[in-house]
């Protein structure tokens, strides 16, 4: 999938972030609930450690709410790691966070010293949201278009937490192909950076085999299509999307489907579940155990070929 990542920002956003990590006591990172794994962002984890983390699973009215629960107990398992699932609709559920952040560090409620915490979140998933209900006043500029942070700012909200925020950035290259389809599918991608027709069957064969039933009922259809291809055609005969001579318009018939799972109109799904991104981890790592291979290679073909 021919995904153009956000560059500029991304390097000086990652050194920022390395370096205030020693300064740092709590981790809250913010997650889209449809795709937990897939919206992570890598640098998190690498730098992380052991320090206490806090993974909001943010828009959790879109998401299957049975999958979300697996998530949250997937994460809950982790040392030092805790998961709630909400959506910044409620701003209540979002001001609990900081209970949670307060429970996390019991020692330091006698107001001897602030908890300093760094919130996280790549584009597009309710991070400068969050952090406008956490201040109780607009802090962070909010909006569907990605990388919306342009740099780190200090927030003292006044009850014993001072909280960082950081860039929303996305890295250059996802080593899960799946990812990056499912962050296009959610829109955490720009819809200019992206295939939309490629996005869709993606989605479209997903769907098919996950959440069959909500397919039925949203467009109408007494029988289930056999193929991606098959189930946009039958979406384009329904909606109209359809081209001169009886052709579907696959990349109007594409946006419908994409903006229908964005805004939960096809129903509440979730992309991925634990059990199906612990597999894909071990395909990933051995493709780029494959990948170093051949790079530490390349020097000695080289020399074989000056000889």
């Amino acid at each position: 999938m021919a995904v153009h990542w956000y560059p500029g920002h991304m390097h000086k956003a990652q050194r920022e972030i390395r370096e205030a990590m020693p300064n740092v006591d709590l981790i809250i990172e913010v997650l889209d609930a449809r795709i937990p794994y897939s919206s992570e962002n890598p640098v998190i984890t690498e730098v992380r450690g052991d320090k206490p983390c806090i993974k909001i699973l943010n828009k959790s009215d879109l998401a299957d709410p049975a999958i979300t629960q697996l998530w949250l107990d997937y994460y809950n398992q982790q040392t030092n790691m805790k998961a709630v699932a909400l959506t910044t609709q409620e701003p209540e559920q979002v001001r609990a966070i900081l209970d949670l952040c307060r429970a996390m560090f019991p020692e330091r409620d006698q107001g001897l010293a602030n908890i300093r915490a760094m919130i996280m979140g790549i584009p597009n998933v309710g991070k400068s949201t969050t952090i406008n209900i956490l201040a109780g006043r607009i802090i962070a500029k909010t909006g569907n278009e990605p990388a919306v942070t342009k740099a780190q700012q200090r927030i003292n909200l006044k009850n014993g937490i001072v909280l960082s925020d950081t860039p929303g950035i996305l890295w250059p290259k996802v080593m899960n192909e799946n990812s990056s389809y499912r962050l296009a599918t959610t829109g955490a991608i720009k819809d200019t950076a992206m295939e939309y027709e490629e996005v869709a069957f993606f989605a479209a064969d997903y769907l098919l085999k996950a959440y069959p039933e909500l397919l039925k009922a949203r467009y109408q259809l007494d029988e289930l299509p056999l193929s991606d291809l098959e189930l946009l055609e039958a979406i384009a005969a329904k909606r109209g999307a359809k081209r001169a001579g009886g052709r579907a318009d696959l990349h109007k018939v594409s946006e419908i489907l994409l903006h229908e799972i964005r805004s939960a109109a096809i129903g509440r799904v979730s992309l991925e579940t634990p059990e199906m991104v612990e597999k894909e981890k071990v395909v990933v790592a051995q493709l780029t155990l494959e990948r170093e291979e051949k790079q530490k290679d390349k020097p000695k073909k080289k020399r074989r070929r000056r000889n």
